[in-house]
Order: structure tokens, then sequence, then C-alpha cells
């Protein structure tokens, strides 16, 4: 015969396995990370290629373009790196796996992107009272083709937007962009004015620029590394929805947490109004969080009300008595 408290956790254990849901990558959502190792090595490439031009031009737009692509390619890579620890399997050490990495990989990734920017606006910032001699044409050359390669790179990432990690790397990618686009046009303004300080206060745009999409990155995945609620998402909204299923009297210990750049995780209690049709309130339950809150993994508790009110509260210790 077995204890009462073997029988409970057999049936602890049988409601989390009919109350889990792991769905595979939703269509048109397919891993990142080749994309991104097929971009890093490009990047890297043509890095090297307009950091010696910049070098040879004298423009400092170009030669900071090229600094934020070398990162960016190592970026790229990192990023990649990180996709490829999160598609591991769960271990006995790590039971949710290793999609976490995608996440730190992003917090890296947008800290960096803040510490170039700096050291790009300090430069550029020391250049303002100085004349330099800069050959605009071959720097708005060399500029133009950074600027299709990096047009080319974000087409690639594009499909990949709803994990966290591609759009960390595409964030690279943008900055890149915006680092072409800034050297290009200072270059074409020195060919035709010979106005140089341009260069400096192109380099200063694409900085500001750059720190406004990294301090919104850096926010997004620090708050997913605390667990909190995604930012597209509200507790709220989302138990309401769930309680207004026709079988839920109500919903109560609600949590919604980021797993990965791309997997939402949440757990909830669901106080049913007849156990007896858990079964399918529970499907229909997962498939409203998949199709209107693209949350995939799902754990939840049925519970009668009567259970829930036989609960007694527990004072807070905490509380100061009056």
């Amino acid at each position: 015969m077995i204890p009462h408290f073997g029988r409970r956790l057999q049936v602890t254990l049988l409601l989390r396995t009919m109350a889990h849901s792991h769905p595979p990558l939703a269509l048109g959502q397919q891993h990142a990370d080749p994309v991104l190792w097929r971009a890093a090595a490009i990047t890297l490439a043509f890095a090297a290629l307009e950091g010696l031009g910049g070098w040879w031009t004298g423009s400092l737009a170009l030669v900071s373009d090229a600094g934020h692509m070398l990162t960016d390619g190592a970026a790229l890579a990192l990023g990649a790196l990180a996709g490829w620890m999160a598609r591991r399997p769960p271990s006995r050490h790590h039971s949710y796996g290793f999609g976490r990495a995608e996440i730190f990989a992003a917090v890296i990734n947008a800290g960096t992107m803040l510490a170039i920017g700096a050291a790009i606006a300090y430069e550029a910032s020391t250049r303002l009272g100085q004349a330099r001699e800069i050959q605009g044409g071959m720097a708005a050359a060399i500029a133009l083709a950074g600027l299709a390669l990096n047009l080319g790179i974000m087409k690639w990432l594009a499909p990949h937007k709803h994990d966290m990690n591609a759009r960390a790397a595409a964030l690279h990618v943008l900055g890149d962009t915006l680092g072409s686009v800034g050297a290009l046009g200072s270059g074409m303004v020195i060919v035709l004015t010979g106005w140089t300080p341009i260069d400096a206060i192109a380099s200063l745009f694409i900085c500001a620029l750059i720190a406004v999409s990294s301090l919104r990155l850096l926010r997004e995945s620090v708050h997913a590394l605390m667990e909190g609620v995604p930012l597209r998402l509200s507790a709220e909204s989302v138990g309401m929805e769930m309680a207004k299923h026709k079988a839920v009297r109500s919903v109560h210990d609600l949590h919604i947490w980021t797993l990965s750049g791309s997997r939402v995780a949440l757990s909830a209690h669901v106080v049913m109004r007849d156990l007896s049709r858990w079964d399918r309130t529970l499907q229909e339950l997962q498939l409203l969080l998949r199709e209107r809150f693209g949350i995939e993994h799902v754990t939840l508790q049925p519970e009668s009300p009567a259970a829930t009110e036989a609960r007694v509260a527990v004072p807070d210790p905490r509380r100061r008595k009056v």
C-alpha cells in the first residue's frame, strides 16, 4: 500500500504532466543561428577592408564604422553561439535547458554597443576643433559598399524578429547601417563643400541613435533576466482572458516570465467550476495562450472552489502589530 504522501506525489506529477506543454517553434520561427554565423563571417571580412580604407582616407566616420563592424561581427558570432546553446536539451541540472544563454548574449551585445558609442563620441568630440585632410570621395565609395552589405544582412535577420537574441544582433547591424549612412553622407559633403567637421558631427549623430536603441534592448534583456513579465504582455490582461472561460471560476498565482530569446513561460492556479471538465478546459486554455499571447510553455494547476475557499490566510510576519 502506497503511503498517503506518495499518492499525493503521484497525483501532483500527473497533473503537471497533463498541464505541461512544449510545442515546437511556430511556423516561420526557424532558428536564427545559421544566418548569424554567415553574417558574422561576412561582417568581419568587410570590417578589415573598411578599417584599411578609413586609415588611408583619414575618415573618422569610416574608421569608427569599421571598428563598429568588427565588434558587430563578434556580436553576431556570440549570438550564433548562444542560439546553439539554447537548443541543447535540458539536463539534470538545467531542467529548463540553456535558453537563457540568448538573453545573456543580448545583454552583452547591448552593453558593448553602449561602450562603442561612448568611445566614438569621445573621439568625435576631440576632432570637432581640428582641421584634418579627408579623402571624401573614396570614403563615400567604401561607405556605400558597407551600406549595401548591412542592408543585405538586415534582410537575412528580418524573419527572426521574434527572437531577442536575433534582435540584439540586428541592433548591431542597424548601428553599422547608420554608420555607413553617416560615413557616406559626410564623404559626399566633404567632396562637394570641403567642410571636414561634418565627419565628426555625423559620428556624434550615429552614436546618439545607437545609444537609444541599445538602452531599449538592455532594459528588455535585464527585465527578462529578472524574470519580469515580458514587456509586450500584461499579467492582468492574460489572467482576465483566462478567467473568461466558461468553465473557469477564477485564476490566481499567475506568473509569466521569459525562458529564452523567443520562449515565454506561464504558470497559474485555475479554479474550476467543475473539475470533471478539466481535460478539455486545459486544451482550450493552452490554445488561447498560444494563439492570442504567443505563450508556448504553459503549466496550469486545477483547483476546486472548495479547496480555494478552505485556505487559511497566514499573517505577514514583517507587518508590525498596532
